[in-house]
Parts: structure tokens; C-alpha cells; sequence
């Protein structure tokens, strides 16, 4: 804790937490902050103005990150073609074998991706992979007959994001030993992704706030005029 406060104190000096700043000086001002040991993701957090409540209103989707997301991806490919998965880049792959794992407790895995007949077998673990956030889905992207691009996607920087209850939700947009450039563009990305994802019948005003943050920093506004127009 001490540490902690020491670091905040220190990013306090660096820049005036009050204030808002466009994307480009919010990843500046995070780059005169004090670093920990290890390397630090950064993330995007933003509040929304839907009700997630209403199906209607529920924000969901994914976007490609043009530096990737500096994370090293585990991927579980629920197939029958295992040589083909594996060969993809899948960390695990199969089918009743993986579901009995799962079963038993096994979620050692950062991505599921799921061809569609495999999904018939898969939803059997739907009560275990749901509320993780680990159950395939075809609007993510990971339900594809496809699953050799399924998988190369998802470790290229293919991310998704999801609304939680409370309207908001958080995205990893890279580590804070990018380049300030990398991580401006990954945020923009994100933006965009997010902002074209406003429901079609929704009214009036659509984002209520973002900021981004490193693992160990206190977060930095980011002005409305930078997604106003969403």
C-alpha cells in the first residue's frame, strides 16, 4: 500500500488528475508516469448512457487493434479438426474432452473459439464459460466455421467488449512499453469500435465518460470532444 501511494503521489506531480485531455496527451502525460516492475497494460474505461438491462440497449462487439494487444493469448478452440486448431495457434483443442474438462473445473484459457456444429456440445458447459466471459459467440466472432481465422484473429489483437451491468466496461488497448503512437491509435480504434456500436434506436447523448490508466496509475480523463460525435 505503501508503494502505491508512493507511485499515485508521483503521477500526481506528473499531471492534474482534474483534467481532460485529448487521447493523444492523456498517453503522453501516462508516459511521465512512474512504471512498476513489470509491463504495465493500459486500459480504456468507459461509462455509457444505455440501459444494458433493455436487450435493445446492450452494447457488444469486437474490433481489431492495429498493434495488437501486447498480451500473450491462450486460446481453447472447441473443434474436431484438433491437428488444425493447434496449427492455427490454439492452445488446447478438441471437443468432449475439453467439455469434460471444463467440466471439472479446468478454465486455464483466456479465449474460447467454437466452430458451429461444435456449439450443439459447448452449450452443455454454457453454465461455467457464461459467467466468466468465456462462452463462444457469434457476434464476437468466436463461433466460426472458419476456425483456423478464428484463432489467428484473436492472437492478433482481435479483442472484444462487452457492457457489464452497471453500463461500463474496461479494454486492454496494449502495455505501457508500446510507443505513445501504438497505444494513441489502439485507443482511436476502440473509440470507434464502441461509438458505431450505439444501438440503433437509442437517443440523446451515448457516452458519458472515458479514461485510460496503466496496471499501477491513477486514470486520466479523456475530453468529450473526443468522442462527442458518437
Amino acid at each position: 500500500m505503501v508503494k502505491l501511494t508512493k507511485r499515485f503521489r508521483a503521477a500526481q506531480e506528473a499531471a492534474d488528475l482534474s483534467k481532460e485531455y485529448t487521447v493523444e496527451e492523456a498517453v503522453e502525460t501516462l508516459a511521465k508516469f512512474p512504471k512498476a516492475k513489470f509491463d504495465e497494460t493500459v486500459e480504456l474505461s468507459m461509462k455509457l448512457l444505455v440501459d444494458p438491462r433493455k436487450g435493445e440497449e446492450m452494447v457488444r462487439g469486437t474490433v481489431m487493434l492495429p498493434h495488437g494487444s501486447g498480451k500473450t493469448v491462450r486460446v481453447l478452440a472447441f473443434t474436431s479438426d484438433v491437428e488444425a486448431a493447434k496449427a492455427a495457434g490454439a492452445t488446447e483443442a478438441g471437443l468432449e474432452d475439453m467439455i469434460e474438462k471444463v467440466q471439472g473445473g479446468w478454465v486455464d484459457f483466456d479465449v474460447a473459439v467454437a466452430t458451429p456444429d461444435a456449439m450443439k456440445e459447448v452449450r452443455k458447459i454454457a453454465r461455467v464459460l457464461g459467467p466468466k466471459g468465456l462462452m463462444p459467440n457469434p457476434k464476437a466472432g468466436t463461433v466460426s466455421p472458419d476456425i483456423d481465422k478464428a484463432i489467428k484473429e484473436v492472437m492478433a489483437g482481435r479483442v472484444e467488449f462487452k457492457l457489464d451491468k452497471s453500463a461500463t466496461l474496461g479494454v486492454g488497448v496494449g502495455k505501457r512499453s508500446f510507443s505513445k503512437e501504438q497505444i494513441a491509435e489502439n485507443v482511436n480504434a476502440i473509440l470507434d469500435a464502441i461509438g458505431k456500436a450505439r444501438p440503433a434506436g437509442f437517443k440523446g447523448r451515448y457516452i458519458r465518460s472515458a479514461s485510460i490508466s496503466g496496471t499501477m496509475t491513477p486514470g486520466l480523463k479523456i475530453a468529450g470532444s473526443e468522442y462527442s460525435k458518437y
